[in-house]
């Protein structure tokens, strides 16, 4: 993983989900980033289709990204192929 990457998912763990009080990465609610010079495309889901906080979620992910320093275009696409489930959830040893 370059730099950019490493950036770019450090921004999105800053995003947290305000119902659970985790942050997006660890909730397993991103699928993808791509990141192709300055442009950056991540394609996320919700907990639910009907979450009420998608789009603020979405938002809140494409504006930590394009606070990164080398960032120049970010765009977030919702999907819900597949299923969120909890097993997405990263369990980390304390």
């Amino acid at each position: 993983m370059d730099d950019l990457q490493q950036a770019v998912t450090a921004a999105l763990r800053q995003v947290v989900d305000p119902e659970t009080g985790r942050e997006i990465v660890s909730m397993g609610l991103i699928y993808g980033v791509t990141v192709q010079g300055g442009r950056v495309s991540i394609t996320m889901t919700t907990t639910t289709r009907g979450c009420p906080l998608s789009e603020m979620l979405r938002q809140g992910a494409q504006a930590a990204v394009l606070g990164v320093a080398g960032v120049t275009q970010a765009s977030v696409a919702l999907t819900w192929d597949p299923l969120w489930t909890p097993d997405r959830i990263e369990v980390r040893a304390f």
